[in-house]
């Protein structure tokens, strides 16, 4: 898990637990809003592009499955 990610995660909702939480957007977490600033937060720090595609629950759900799609973002490169 990254750093960076997890102060990002925190600076657009400090309220939930990343290290454990598992239904950021099942759970009410993170709304639409909060997914948009995320995914621009995500594009500038890491360089990489978030297809439209990819912004589904399952890529957002968890800091884990966050943080893989931007590894895997970042190796299609």
């Amino acid at each position: 898990m990254d750093k960076k990610l997890l102060e990002i995660l925190e600076d657009i909702q400090p309220e939930a637990n990343y290290l454990t939480c598992k239904d950021l957007i099942d759970g009410h977490y993170l709304d639409s809003l909060s997914i948009l600033a995320l995914v621009a937060e995500l594009e500038e720090e890491y360089d990489i592009t978030i297809p439209t595609v990819e912004i589904v629950p399952v890529n957002f759900n968890s800091a884990q499955a966050i943080w893989e799609l931007v590894q895997r973002l970042q190796e299609e490169g």
